[in-house]
């Protein structure tokens, strides 16, 4: 088998690595029947350097590979026929921007697996970068207190060597007294808690949270039963919610009137109710003023209305109007401001590419060596130039002009 790593070639660049210098040598040292080649590449958070030092041969051309792996989406033209990719393709919610990429996929007759679609027997996520979203999102909420308040001022993790550097800034914080209201249980939000955690801010149950007040900052965490409820239900059931979210309602109306800052850590899709509306926005007591957007999906297919576009680690936040719906500067009058940053994982790149690649390790793998891997079946889209059964929805956004 020889595996190579492609260099990262979308806009704007991404700096995370699938495996790292050392992790592709003792994937070699382990495997004497694989060899690991990597893409030169100026962009990357290890440098060819690191590679070579390590052993590992850097290629131009990838042509002789089995197995491609990435980060992100392709371009289509770079695309090398009758291989396997591990990519994050961002086509299985029908993404208007990459319907080209999976067209290509189906001409090249190229075996597309999707990290995002790697699952267990209980279809939960296998690998992801998704801890460390929720690491820098929940960071980025905290340096918003203190641009906005100008009680003090934090670098961004982008401009810090890893998150032990990261750690150094923690010293500068001072909080004020305010409430903080994360959404989720995930591991985007499992994350973003455990930075909360790390700064030593209260952690306080759903109802105390709404109905009383502190002399210190406080965070709350909500799980499906705390934000949605079924009318006529008593008891939130969660496998009823899964199975059929439309039939629920939003129960986060009272966090609007309480919650200072909001982190958004949940997967969200159009059948899940919003959060909050934009009349419910324009309402006097409507007090969050800060929000942090992880998941940044955009509006109007959104959980949260005020985030009308994703912002990048240059210019991670922008204003939103309660009072006329538009964008407007960050921290000025009438504005709630927000982050959402559709990449945060890169603002930390080695930590995130080796923890993402310790897994690939442990639980990837050894499905590649499995013969008929039910796990790297159900994340196939496509092979063989035909989509493969679990994503035959795909059908006509793949063949749409």
């Amino acid at each position: 088998m020889k595996i190579g790593i492609l260099e990262e070639t979308r806009e704007p660049q991404d700096n995370r690595v699938p495996l790292t210098p050392s992790q592709c040598a003792i994937l070699k040292e382990e495997n004497p029947d694989i060899e690991v080649f990597v893409q030169s590449s100026k962009h990357r958070c290890y440098t060819d350097d690191e590679y070579r030092y390590h052993g590992i041969e850097l290629k131009e051309d990838l042509v002789d590979c089995d197995i491609l792996l990435g980060v992100k989406e392709i371009q289509p033209h770079l695309l090398i026929p009758e291989k396997t990719y591990f990519i994050f393709s961002h086509t299985i919610k029908k993404q208007p921007a990459n319907r080209a990429l999976l067209r290509a996929v189906l001409e090249k007759k190229i075996r597309l697996i999707d990290w995002e679609t790697l699952t267990d027997d209980k279809n939960k996520r296998l690998i992801a970068f998704g801890r460390w979203a929720g690491i820098v999102g929940a960071y980025h909420a905290i340096r918003m207190i203190g641009l906005k308040s100008g009680a003090f001022h934090l670098k961004q993790m982008s401009e810090c060597h890893n998150f032990a550097d990261a750690q150094q800034e923690f010293a500068k914080i001072k909080l004020p007294k305010l409430k903080i209201v994360l959404t989720g249980t995930g591991r985007v939000s499992r994350g973003a808690a455990f930075l909360l955690d790390l700064l030593g801010i209260k952690k306080v149950s759903a109802y105390n949270f709404c109905y009383n007040e502190f002399d210190e900052a406080v965070y709350t965490q909500l799980g499906s039963g705390d934000m949605y409820y079924r009318e006529g239900v008593d008891k939130f059931n969660p496998d009823d919610y899964h199975a059929h979210p439309e039939a629920y309602k939003s129960n986060f109306y009272p966090f609007t009137k309480t919650a200072d800052v909001m982190i958004n850590g949940i997967y969200w899709d159009h059948r899940i109710p919003v959060f909050f509306t934009t009349e419910q926005l324009k309402e006097p007591d409507f007090r969050i003023g800060i929000i942090s957007d992880i998941s940044c999906d955009i509006a109007p297919l959104s959980s949260v209305p005020t985030t009308l576009k994703p912002s990048d680690i240059r210019h991670p936040y922008y204003g939103y109007n309660r009072l006329t719906g538009e964008i407007t500067e960050a921290f000025s009058s009438n504005s709630i401001d927000v982050m959402a940053i559709d990449n945060l994982p890169n603002e930390l790149p080695r930590d995130a590419s080796e923890d993402f690649g310790n897994i690939f390790m442990s639980r990837i793998l050894p499905e590649l060596k499995k013969p008929g891997s039910k796990i790297l079946f159900k994340a196939t889209i496509a092979a063989d130039g035909k989509l493969n059964d679990p994503y035959l929805y795909l059908s006509d956004y793949a063949t749409e002009k």
